[in-house]
This record gives structure tokens, sequence and C-alpha cells, in this order.
């Protein structure tokens, strides 16, 4: 995991660099506080320690700024420890605050918890392969600017089958997913369902997506 540090002193940046180095995590970090906010955004990284008293510009406005534009997670770690503070962070978009001097162990388990938290909503919502995007949270498919919506029996099939990319899925398999939805679902509702997920991805320029395993099941 990368960690992208905004910390102007010099000391503390060092050692939240060989602490969090010990912990496998990736760090990384800019000395260049007039264009802060793009260098955030270009790391890469999964999570950001951000100070609040910085050069050009505090840690509220780089904050909201980076807020606008990235969901990325943000940990507020700074010597101001005013409620008014926190407010203004968590209301600015920040996932936690930390004041200074902090335990170092807490930060790592506020690290270790968010990323986690990150990683898990960011798995369960949206699916990639080969250009096509699934939002379960909102049951639609993205490819090439255009997008489709599924109906509830599509999505769970096709949720099904993007998290076992290379492998086949078999009929079975499918249908005892459909079955989780009490809805009454026999085998030729499944060829229904399957048909007409395809055709919605021929729609958006997605074709062949999914394969069929004569006897076997269904790849993609």
């Amino acid at each position: 995991m990368k960690i992208y540090i905004i910390e102007d002193d010099i000391v503390l940046r060092k050692e939240l660099v060989k602490l969090l180095s010990l912990y496998n995590y990736e760090c990384s970090y800019d000395d260049d506080y007039e264009n802060i906010i793009s260098l955030a955004l270009k790391s890469n990284a999964d999570l950001i320690l951000l100070d609040i008293n910085l050069p050009f510009f505090d840690g509220y406005h780089i904050c909201r700024e980076i807020r606008k534009v990235s969901d990325i997670p943000i940990i507020v770690v700074t010597s101001r420890s005013t409620d008014m503070d926190e407010l203004m962070s968590m209301n600015l978009g920040a996932d936690d605050f930390i004041t200074k001097p902090y335990n170092t162990q807490i930060l790592l388990a506020r690290i270790a918890n968010l990323l986690k938290r990150s990683s898990g909503k960011n798995n369960a919502e949206l699916s990639e392969y080969k250009g096509v995007k699934l939002d379960i949270g909102k049951s639609m498919i993205y490819y090439q600017n255009k997008e489709i919506e599924l109906t509830k029996n599509e999505m769970k099939i096709f949720s099904v089958m993007i998290k076992n990319i290379g492998r086949i899925v078999s009929r079975d398999e499918l249908m005892n997913e459909l079955w989780q939805s009490d809805e009454f679902v026999d085998d030729n509702t499944l060829t229904v369902n399957v048909n007409r997920l395809r055709k919605k991805l021929n729609e958006i320029g997605a074709t062949d997506f999914i394969k069929t395993k004569r006897g076997q099941g269904y790849i993609i």
C-alpha cells in the first residue's frame, strides 16, 4: 500500500517514513508545496497523511481541493487539536483526525482500518475488466462512455462472472446465486437473463464479452 505524506517538518516526516516502512508501507512525499495538490493526486497513493500548518496552502485547502476530484482516504495529522480543527477537517472531507504527539500504534491502527474500509468499499461497489465496468451499487454497466442499467438478476449474474474472470462459471452456480433472491428461477429463466445481459453488453459495444462453454457454463 502507498502512503503520500504532506508534512513540512523534515524530522517528523523522516520518523513517519521510517515507521511506516517497517510495516511495509511504501511512502512518498514532495517539498514543492505550491504544487502539492497536483503532486498528491499524481502519486497514485492509497492514503494521504496531511498536516494543517503548511507553506502556501494550509491543510484545509488541500483537503478540500483533493476531495473535489478524489475519494482517496485522508488522515489529518496535526498539532492543532481544538474541536473546531477536527470539525473543519471532517467537514472538508477528511476521513480521520489525529493530534500530535500521537501514539504510533494508534496511528498505524487508524491507517490499517481506513485502508481496509476503503479497499472493501471499492471491491464491493465497482469491478472492471477489459474496459467494462460494473457498478454494483447502481446496477449499471459502463463501457467507452456508454452506460446501461441492469435488472437485479442480470446484475447478480454479471457480478458472479466478473468475480471469476478466466474461470468457467457453471449454470448451477448462477442458478444458486439467483435463488438467493427468493424468486422462482428455473433453467429457462437463467437462459433468458443471460441472453438479455449479452444483448445489453452488445448495445454499448462490449460484444462477445460473455462466452458460452457448451455443456459447462459461461466465461469472461
